[in-house]
């Protein structure tokens, strides 16, 4: 019988992952997989499930959110391990599920794993840390680790938008200098994300016919300040039309980013806080993970 790691976040979402359990392990078990179930505790716990118990396993199930995804992924690449893994989206908002069309009922995401195909799938490497989907740093980064999880649980990803919203009256504008492929890009940028999804923070999204998640290139968005409530007004069109096409957004596709700013500038990988330095380099890890959907 194949061996299956189910590493579950009972907090995640609306917690129905937690509620649905015994249906999920007899999706499985009706494979032929014998379910090994780690309940995390704590931020880190999923990692250090992966380090304990993943070398010996044929499938590793990620149920919780995209931070959940983050610490699995992490536990993987710091443990030189190529085991498949299969996600069951729980959390709040659910970015790079959304990117990859990954079903919102949780029994239906489990039967998608044993039905699935394995799809090879790039990660980003932010210094010595690691992303599955984005790197952001200025506006709503913030919100995406800050919101209280009650309110992501009751509001979903409209939690983000209510305290990206209370935020912009405080926001600061950031000075940053970036390096990709030869061009040097250097303004006073609001939001910046260096992305491989259709989905961020459930507020901004790329048509998926620019966004390849395995071709080895990162998604740059940036969104310069505004210097008018005009220029504001065009780049939100751009953003709800995802025509990207304004003065105050600029897009590039690159496998390597340096970005020079604020050491105090805090940076959101996945969702998660992270800090920041003088100097960040981000780097793309070619169809480093395998996914089953």
């Amino acid at each position: 019988m194949k061996q299956l790691l189910l590493v579950l976040n009972p907090t995640s979402g609306t917690k129905k992952a937690a509620k649905n359990l015994p249906e999920i392990i007899s999706v499985f078990n009706r494979a032929d997989y014998d379910v090994h179930v780690y309940i995390t505790t704590c931020q880190g716990d999923g990692t250090a499930a992966v380090r304990r118990f993943a070398r010996n396993m044929d499938l590793l199930v990620c149920c919780g959110g995209d931070g959940t995804l983050n610490e699995i992924v992490t536990g993987l690449i710091e443990e030189d391990l190529y085991v498949p893994v299969g996600y069951i989206p729980s959390g709040s908002t659910n970015d790079f599920a959304n990117s990859l069309h990954l079903s919102a009922n949780v029994v239906d995401a489990a039967e998608q794993i044993v039905r699935g195909t394995a799809y090879p799938y790039d990660v980003g490497r932010f210094g010595t840390r690691f992303f599955t989907y984005v790197a952001s740093f200025g506006a709503f980064t913030r919100a995406s680790y800050q919101t209280p999880q009650s309110i992501k649980n009751a509001l979903g990803h409209t939690a983000y938008l209510l305290e990206g919203i209370q935020e912009l009256s405080s926001i600061r504008k950031e000075h940053i200098r970036i390096e990709l492929d030869g061009e040097i890009l250097e303004d006073d940028y609001l939001f910046g994300a260096i992305c491989n999804s259709t989905s961020i923070g459930g507020i901004l999204t790329l048509p998926p016919r620019v966004v390849d998640m395995s071709d080895g290139k990162f998604e740059l968005v940036l969104l310069r300040t505004p210097r008018d409530l005009q220029e504001l007004h065009d780049c939100v069109l751009a953003l709800r039309n995802q025509t990207y096409d304004c003065g105050m957004l600029t897009f590039r596709k690159a496998d390597v980013v340096r970005v020079w700013a604020d050491p105090e500038m805090t940076w959101s990988l996945d969702g998660e806080r992270a800090e920041g330095s003088a100097l960040t380099t981000i780097e793309n890890i070619h169809r480093r993970i395998t996914l089953l959907h």
